[in-house]
């Protein structure tokens, strides 16, 4: 499955640098919408769907303190579809009695705000399975940021099993050449504001096109990164490229971390000469260890070979 076909609205991610280094690359978003709908909604919400039926353990995880920051997101997610997309959500409210109704799906679900009884799933589970996004809950207490609720369908490489209850340092910990980094990026989130949201965008290279490469998947894609040959790199090499969105939560101070996966086979991304000039000679350049990192140093020679093929052609 490809998440985007056009090339005009795939979320390009790089600057005017051709070079690649871990930055806190975050400005602020605008428009400050946690949600985009895109034409390939139905296949990935319906996937994300039977991921959670099938394994809701990798998928979905919940601490009871963060019922009320659920609600929070909810709410935000909510208002937003109802205020960005009329033609396809709607929102009847009456009091606390609330009629929300999902027009792509034809679902129309009654619930009373804020009574975890009148739902059959916790919030954040409830309108996670109405975005495309993945939905991460970030709570500060004692001077730091946890990982206390999610709904991940479409990791790039990580476990939201592995990573629950995490703190921020925890998580990142690990990755190499960070350094100061994670301490500079965990003091930026701290001093978000409420109603001054965020955005950024993250990338890497997949064999494969994949939405759920969870790590505990990792046996279903891994070996096609070793299958990739200059006939197929065009056709199985993508670019995956992340938005995500910073949201702080008013009332409770939890963080909401969107993410809204995209894909692109290089042999589309190609047809854009000024990205494909740029992204060789980042690709090129990127040090080794951030190619190990993302998991491309096994076939990064032969997508820099056909990316300079490409060239030769322009």
């Amino acid at each position: 499955m490809n998440s985007t076909d056009n090339l005009l609205s795939f979320p390009y991610p790089f600057g005017d640098r051709d070079v690649y280094r871990y930055s806190n690359n975050a400005s602020p978003l605008d428009p400050p919408n946690p949600i985009e709908i895109t034409d390939q909604y139905i296949d990935e919400v319906t996937l994300k769907r039977k991921l959670l039926t099938n394994h809701p353990e990798r998928c979905y995880y919940s601490s009871p303190h963060t019922l009320d920051a659920q609600w929070e997101v909810l709410s935000l997610i909510v208002h937003h579809l109802v205020e960005s997309y009329p033609d396809k959500f709607e929102l009847i409210k009456q009091n606390d009695q609330w009629v929300f109704s999902n027009l792509l799906f034809g679902e129309k679900i009654t619930f009373t705000f804020g009574d975890h009884e009148t739902l059959e799933l916790d919030p954040l589970d409830f309108i996670g399975r109405h975005v495309q996004e993945d939905l991460i809950l970030m709570m500060q207490r004692d001077g730091d940021l946890f990982l206390d609720a999610g709904q991940l369908c479409f990791p790039a490489n990580w476990s939201l099993y592995f990573d629950a209850g995490m703190s921020f340092k925890e998580i990142h910990s690990p990755i190499p050449g960070f350094d100061s980094l994670d301490e500079r990026i965990r003091q930026f989130l701290m001093r978000i504001e409420a109603g001054k949201p965020w955005g950024r965008k993250n990338w890497s290279l997949m064999a494969g096109n994949k939405l759920d490469t969870s790590l505990e998947t990792f046996a279903e894609w891994g070996h096609a990164r070793k299958k990739v040959t200059k006939e197929n790199v065009g056709e199985l090499v993508h670019l995956r490229v992340e938005v995500q969105k910073l949201f702080r939560l008013p009332k409770s101070n939890g963080i909401l971390f969107t993410i809204h996966t995209h894909m692109l086979p290089l042999e589309k991304f190609i047809q854009n000469k000024p990205w494909l000039e740029q992204f060789s000679a980042i690709l090129h350049e990127l040090p080794e260890f951030i190619a190990d990192y993302k998991g491309i140093s096994l076939y990064r020679e032969v997508v820099l070979e056909y990316l300079e093929e490409e060239l030769k052609k322009r």
